[in-house]
């Protein structure tokens, strides 16, 4: 069973700014970078062009961990000092399930757990003590 906690920094349109930073200043590498742009088309939400640039997800390693990183979504809230969440990397949908369910007792879902384009589940849960988790299945979506 794996298991991975992995911090992620979501921003608010400066994302390849910071990770640009990271990279010189912690000796970083790039493992990988998607900009909405780069997403698949979903015509239920079309895309403004202001967000085409953003990135969706990025991944750095950093010595011998990785960060993620994200910006917002165009109009969604940022706050200064709200934008650190924990991804909770697991191996499977039903580990996912498990834990997602356990997190949100007392929580708030921000997003149900669900297949996506990228994930067989992910999900984004705030526990009772306020803290956010991305919950995220490894493996090809169905």
């Amino acid at each position: 069973m794996t298991v991975r906690l992995i911090p992620y920094l979501v921003m608010d349109g400066n994302a390849a700014e910071a990770m640009s930073f990271y990279q010189k200043a912690l000796d970083a590498q790039l493992l990988f970078s998607q900009t909405f742009g780069e997403m698949p088309d979903n015509p239920e939400f079309p895309l403004p062009p202001e967000a085409k640039n953003r990135v969706s997800h990025a991944t750095l390693k950093i010595g011998e961990s990785e960060v993620m990183f994200s910006d917002t979504f165009p109009g969604q809230p940022h706050q200064i000092g709200t934008q650190v969440t924990i991804c909770l990397t697991v191996g499977d949908k039903e580990l996912a399930t498990r834990y997602f369910n356990a997190l949100q007792d007392g929580g708030n879902v921000n997003m149900p757990l669900q297949e996506t384009f990228f994930s067989p589940a992910y999900g984004i849960v705030v526990d009772k003590f306020g803290v956010t988790f991305q919950v995220f299945a490894e493996g090809k979506p169905h």
